[in-house]
This record gives structure tokens, sequence and C-alpha cells, in this order.
């Protein structure tokens, strides 16, 4: 009998660098350690009781299918949205058949790709970035291309970078603003000095705005949209998704706005392939657009807190250095060893600090260019500030063990 064999689609395509050490996780905490999970973005703010109430009101007899672009009240409700953020200033008010519920953030982004870009094309991206841009890409038979930005520069993309990376198989831009996993925010300006590129170069721009509401500088309660720049009606696709602005990540409930019609009936195909995002969480979804402001800012003062002790903590570390972050919620750790990796599994695999360790994820999967990232880690400042101030301990306690245990001079936990 032989036994087939999986596609070299399948075989090629690589581990998440935010999941692929949980079989180590999963066996620390078989031995009774307890993890500091700093590799994921799962916050634990408390979901707004809107949203959990909305899944226990349900009381339809049946749960019936519901519209391929998502129930007609949520993505009324999600065209307000925008529009009160100041998307028609980019234009046209946002209209609600402009707007498509996804299921989450990702399947926005593969059926954004699926629609720019046929198999053999490339999406460019900026490194370090959010893995499944590649993920999808590699499913869909794109290419990913980087284009480099550096720590000392606050990962920031000039223009005129991104134009010299366009080539002749570029048929998509996909960014993050506020960035995973840099944490950085890119200017009205420099959303439009991109914008304009991609209209030069006649390529589109996917624009991921999953994290819009956490920016940190005073004053400021959104990062900008690029709904909002003017003259890209035909190149933009924005991504959005509930999972972390109201901590609903098990909702699985996202959109995508584009004003390009011929876009959206491409992307509608695929939506009605996939029949139609969950009914129930959509409810849920909607009940999230009501969520306080009060209570939204008082998570992000919450998440500045936060961003604060762990960057001051890791920056008091020999060795170790981390820039504060403008938005987000993760931030790119530069660590005194050899490779990021060995050093994460080591501390979960052999080390404890008094029964406690930190789960990191290491940076080269957030890389397209072989080689960077390897001295690198994103860390996620999703736990209240006492536990990011142990895992800042027990980091620093596991880094002199792992460099005793490569000395031989000592023994560690």
């Amino acid at each position: 009998m032989t036994i087939p064999s999986p596609s070299q689609r399948g075989l090629q395509a690589a581990a998440s660098p935010i999941r692929r050490l949980s079989p180590y996780a999963d066996a620390a905490k078989a031995r009774g350690i307890y993890v500091h999970h700093l590799n994921i973005g799962q916050p634990d703010i408390e979901t707004p009781r809107s949203v959990v109430e909305a899944y226990r009101g349900y009381d339809d007899k049946v749960l019936a299918y519901g519209a391929s672009e998502g129930t007609a009240a949520y993505r009324s409700a999600l065209a307000e949205y925008y529009n009160g953020l100041g998307a028609a200033a980019g234009g046209s008010p946002i209209k609600p058949s402009q707007v498509m519920v996804t299921v989450g953030g990702s399947e926005a982004l593969s059926f954004a790709i699926a629609a720019t870009c046929d198999p053999g094309d490339e999406v460019l991206v900026a490194e370090p970035f959010y893995p499944n841009y590649k993920g999808f890409s590699h499913i869909l038979g794109v290419e990913t291309r980087a284009v480099t930005t550096h720590a000392a520069e606050g990962f920031d993309l000039p223009a005129e970078r991104l134009r010299a990376a366009i080539g002749p198989r570029t048929r998509a831009v996909c960014l993050s603003t506020p960035g995973n996993p840099t944490g950085a925010v890119l200017s009205a300006e420099r959303l439009a000095e991109i914008g304009q590129v991609c209209v030069e170069k006649g390529v589109f721009f996917l624009c991921d705005e999953v994290y819009r509401d956490f920016v940190y500088e005073a004053g400021v309660r959104y990062a900008p949209s690029v709904l909002a720049v003017p003259g890209l009606d035909a190149h933009v696709i924005m991504i959005d998704s509930v999972s972390k602005r109201y901590s609903a990540c098990g909702a699985r409930v996202g959109c995508l706005v584009t004003r390009n019609a011929e876009l959206y009936a491409t992307m509608l195909k695929f939506a009605q392939t996939r029949l139609s995002p969950p009914v129930v969480d959509q409810l849920a979804g909607l009940a999230a657009l009501q969520t306080p402001e009060k209570e939204l800012r008082s998570a992000i003062d919450d998440y500045r807190r936060r961003r604060d002790a762990l960057v001051a903590g890791l920056n008091r570390i020999p060795g170790v250095s981390a820039r504060t972050p403008a938005g987000a919620f993760y931030l790119i750790v530069q660590l005194p060893v050899d490779d990021a990796e060995k050093f994460a599994i080591f501390l979960l695999r052999d080390f404890d600090l008094d029964g406690e360790t930190v789960m990191l994820a290491p940076a080269d999967g957030f890389y397209a260019t072989p080689g960077l990232g390897k001295q690198q880690v994103r860390a996620a400042y999703v736990l209240q500030v006492p536990k990011l101030e142990r895992s800042v301990a027990i980091l620093e306690a596991g880094l002199k063990a792992y460099a005793a245990r490569a000395t031989g001079t000592a023994a560690y936990a």
C-alpha cells in the first residue's frame, strides 16, 4: 500500500513563530511550571459585557446562514463607525456595500491577497512583519518579498525605500499600522506617500489596521487610517478585526473595506464560496461597537502602563535592548544570544525560576530575509504589570543561566 505524501505547498509552509514552540510550553506546564505567555497577542483585558450578552441573548429557533458579505445591520454599523473616524476625508463616505464581514482579520487578509495577486506574483511587506502575511501568500502560491525596516529608524518605512523595492512581479504592498510586531505607527503623511507610490507603480495597498486604537502618544486617540487618504480609492483594501480592540480574539469576526467596486465583487465570490461569516458572532461584533468610549480608553491607558513597565525592565538587563513602541502591544527585543529560538526553547525546556518561566516568539519568523532576527524575539505586553515585571526577572535570570551553561561556569535552575 502506497501512502500519499502531503502537497509540496504544505511541506514547504513555515510554522508560525508565534505558536511553533507551543509543544515545549505544554511540556513545561505538564511538569508543573507556570508559563508567562509573552509570545502571543492574547489580551487579558475583560471582553466587554455587551459582547458576551449578545451571545447569551441569541434565541432564534433556527441558526441559519447569513449573507455572504455579512449582515446588513453589522455592515451599516461598521460603515458608520469608519465614517465617524474620518474615513470620508479620503473621498466619499464609506457605504455598507463597501464593507465585507470576514472570519476574522485573517480571512480578510486572505481574500485581499487572492483578489490582487495570481500565483507567481509578489506581495511586498515591510520586515519585520506579521508572519501570516507570508503564510496566506504561500497558500495562494504568491511570493513574499521584503523591504527591511530598522529599529534605529523606529521601524519607519520611507516611501523611496518602498519605491525602490517594488519589482515587475509586485502586485500588492501589505503593511500593518500600528505595526505587528514592531509597534510602529505610520503617520498620515507617510500613509499618503506610500499610497502615492502604489498609485504610481500600479499596485494595490493592503493596509492592516487591526490595532488602530492602540496608540500611546498624548492626545492621540486613533492611528491614522488609509481610508482617510484622498486619491487611493482604486488601490486600497483596509483590513480590520474585533479581536484586539474588544479583547475578543475567539469571536473570529473581521472585515475588509474597499471603494474599488471590481475588487469588492471579486472578493464577494470568495465569500460566497465559504458561504457566510458566523451569524451570532456578528451580533457580538455589533454589540462591541456600542462599547463606551471610557471603557476603551481605560484599556489603552492600561496598555501604556504595561508598555512602559516592560520596556524599562528589559532595558535594565545587561545586553538587552528594546525601543519604546508607539502603538499596538508588541515590541522587538534584541537579546545577547547567538540564536534566540534556541534560547526561547531553553527557557521552556531547561529553565525555571522558582517554578515559573517565560514563552517568547523568536523573531526570525517575522523576517523574509534569511539571517535577520536571529538575535531577536517579539514580546507581547498583554499581561498585567506585576506579571510583566516577574517575566523580566525570569528573563534576566534565564539569560544568566543560559550564558553560564554555554561556558560551563555554573549550574542553572
